[in-house]
């Protein structure tokens, strides 16, 4: 099990990762945790991600069923944590820290 930490804003996010299972929270709404089904999605976001969903009136549906399919597509924690990081940054998120397992948590760079 792994948690994360980002700064977006004046906002705390924190996601867990346990598994395949990918939980986000924000400081926003009282660091209640919830799936990617759960947050708002970003329609520009989600359309530079994907493309072809451009004029498609279900595109949050789908994005979500695709990350969905990508998470379970990898092979542990590790690469799920990963492709979080990465794609968090490339969207304007902070990476302050990484816990594994309750241990000390270390700085993302």
């Amino acid at each position: 099990m792994f948690t994360l930490f980002f700064d977006f804003g004046n906002e705390r996010i924190i996601i867990i990762v346990k598994g395949k299972d990918v939980k986000f929270g924000s400081t926003a709404y009282g660091s209640r945790l919830a799936g990617i089904e759960g947050l708002k999605l970003n329609y520009e976001g989600a359309i530079k991600e994907h493309p072809d969903l451009r004029f498609d009136p279900d595109w949050k549906q789908k994005t979500i069923k695709r990350f969905n399919k990508n998470i379970k597509s990898m092979k542990n924690e590790g690469e799920i944590v990963d492709y979080v990081i990465k794609e968090l940054k490339d969207i304007g998120y902070r990476p302050l820290y990484k816990e594994k397992q309750g241990f000390r948590p270390e700085r993302i760079k």
